[in-house]
């Protein structure tokens, strides 16, 4: 039996394990079982004394990690299978998304000082350069990091004035995307569809648009990321296929990852505030619809734990947001349904009334909303005039505010 020492905000909470035979399973820890500190990691392993086996704990472990060919080049740099998670997580597993960390149990130490290398604008750029062949670092000596989904992106440390690449199990405050080649503009896409969410009063990280060389990037703040007293501390969060416990391999609907109605349910169980994040799930859902997002799937949407002896887990901001229809050859089709519908030019009135009902929203509740929210949405579009991309996607939102008003007359 292999093991690796599983840390939660740096203490140690359990043990993720693989058999000979390849097996994974997840167990706490008796001692945090018994603190009254003590959390669950996730929704889909709550606290217990027995092991979960590898179609309970593989979810939430594996949505930790990348997807698709980014996965499957880290394996080969690494020299280990890709499909393999444990091994994945032994060697980039020391800076996730949250607070985890996982660690070999020879790694004594309760509290890990960090460490970091500084870069200057010119060794970034080359990093950048070697991202595609490299992605996420993953061979470098001493880092070990490690962020889901499919795109090239590198965690930082960015304090304003430089950057730094995080060494071992150190955090990171920000995550640098460079834009993907076949996608020209996506930087401008999604500063802009941030802006524009956050200008309707949703809550979304806050990014920039930068150029490092020749390299346009977006750069974000981390959301589960905070500074106290000049230290970073890690807040910890998880996707909602992370703690529905749904593979990131089956990430869209059509697929059996999560759909709309379960989202929603989540939320009533999980969040501290639920009726606040509720309507803010419901307007990021008219959201992404207005903004021609078609990738808006499970692991775009997270909750977030809050630091201190009184966890309080919320609806964390929103990320991803990107014009998809910006790019033709991109899928016409949704990640969730809303009602039976997965075509957004096929929605009629009684899609959105079924959405409605599975959700848990009176008709009445939910046209009002959809009305005050589209009111929101027209005033933050305002008249000013910004790039090319930018007005791609005002006229998107335009035509779709005109089709839903004439669908909920």
């Amino acid at each position: 039996m292999k093991t690796l020492v599983v840390r939660l905000n740096g203490t140690r909470i359990g043990t993720f394990s693989q058999t000979a035979h390849g097996k994974l399973s997840f167990q706490y820890d008796t001692g945090w079982l018994a603190s009254p500190q003590s959390l669950p990691v996730s929704q889909s392993l709550p606290l217990q004394a027995e092991p979960f086996d590898e179609s309970a704990c593989a979810g939430f472990f594996g949505g930790l990690l990348p997807e698709d060919y980014n996965r499957e080049l880290i394996a080969r740099n690494l020299g280990i299978t890709s499909r393999n998670d444990y091994a994945m997580l032994r060697e980039i597993g020391g800076e996730c998304a949250g607070a985890v960390t996982l660690l070999d149990p020879a790694i004594q130490q309760e509290e890990l000082p960090h460490s970091y290398h500084p870069v200057s604008l010119t060794e970034l750029e080359e990093i950048l350069r070697t991202l595609p062949r490299k992605p996420l670092l993953a061979g470098e000596a001493e880092v070990r990091l490690s962020l889901a989904g499919a795109q090239n992106k590198l965690a930082l440390l960015y304090d304003g004035t430089g950057y730094a690449v995080p060494l071992h199990e150190s955090p990171s405050s920000h995550i640098l995307k460079p834009e993907a080649e076949h996608f020209p503009g996506l930087v401008e896409n999604e500063a802009y569809c941030l802006r524009l969410a956050r200008r309707t009063d949703l809550p979304a990280v806050e990014a920039q648009a930068i150029n490092i060389g020749s390299y346009r990037c977006l750069l974000v703040e981390r959301y589960d990321r905070r500074r106290e007293s000049g230290r970073l501390y890690r807040l910890h969060q998880e996707d909602f296929c992370q703690a529905m416990g749904i593979s990131s391999r089956y990430k869209y609907q059509s697929e059996g990852g999560p759909s709309l109605a379960q989202c929603f349910d989540l939320l009533r169980k999980a969040s501290a505030r639920p009726a606040r994040d509720l309507v803010t799930l419901f307007e990021t859902v008219l959201f992404n619809y207005l903004i021609g997002n078609n990738d808006a799937h499970g692991k775009n949407f997270s909750l977030l734990y809050s630091a201190g002896t009184d966890t309080v887990v919320q609806l964390a901001p929103l990320y991803d947001l990107v014009c998809t229809v910006a790019y033709p050859n991109l899928s016409p089709k949704m990640a969730m349904k809303i009602g039976s519908e997965y075509v957004p030019a096929d929605l009629r009135l009684r899609h959105w009334e079924a959405c409605w009902q599975a959700i848990g929203f009176s008709p009445k509740q939910a046209l009002a909303q959809t009305h005050r929210f589209m009111e929101k949405m027209e005033a933050a579009l305002g008249d000013s005039t910004g790039s090319e991309m930018e007005e791609s996607i005002r006229k998107i939102v335009r035509l779709r505010l005109q089709m839903l008003y004439q669908l909920l007359k």
